[in-house]
């Protein structure tokens, strides 16, 4: 049996995605419940151009993160020059957090013997030696 018909990974990201998404996600996470009770209070309020500001930061890091993902292509960052209101705000980054969400279904995955773990290329990589070693080891034993 060969790695590739015991193991089948279809979605596989980085480990510098996982990095970025791993320090990037909480941050992202605190600033979408501000921006949800900023909107509970004043949803029609603009946000000042230093809120869009730190917003963006977050958002540019996922971004990077995210691209090339199926959902990627409906995200943007907020509109810096014409602010957004904060309700338009929410809406945005709720379109992110539910890309982050399928980022973490697609690429964070239960491994038979060794538990869960990003599947990264380089966890690939890593599994696929393994895994050949022991065929190796296995025909050794045969021979």
């Amino acid at each position: 049996m060969t790695f590739e018909e015991k193991y089948y990974f279809p979605n596989t990201t980085t480990e510098e995605n996982v990095e970025e998404y791993e320090a990037s996600h909480a941050i992202f996470a605190s600033l979408l419940r501000e921006v949800k009770e900023l909107s509970k209070k004043k949803p029609d309020a603009s946000m000042s151009a230093g809120k869009v500001k730190i917003v963006n930061r977050v958002l540019e890091n996922l971004l990077r993160v995210l691209a090339g993902q199926p959902d990627a292509k409906y995200l943007d960052v907020l509109d810096d020059d014409d602010l957004p209101q904060v309700s338009d705000a929410v809406l945005v980054m709720v379109q992110f957090e539910s890309a982050l969400n399928s980022f973490n279904g697609r690429h964070f995955k239960h491994i038979p013997h060794y538990g869960y773990h990003w599947i990264t290329d380089e966890l690939i990589a890593q599994l696929r030696t393994k895994y050949e070693e022991h065929e190796d080891d296995d025909e050794d034993a045969v021979s």
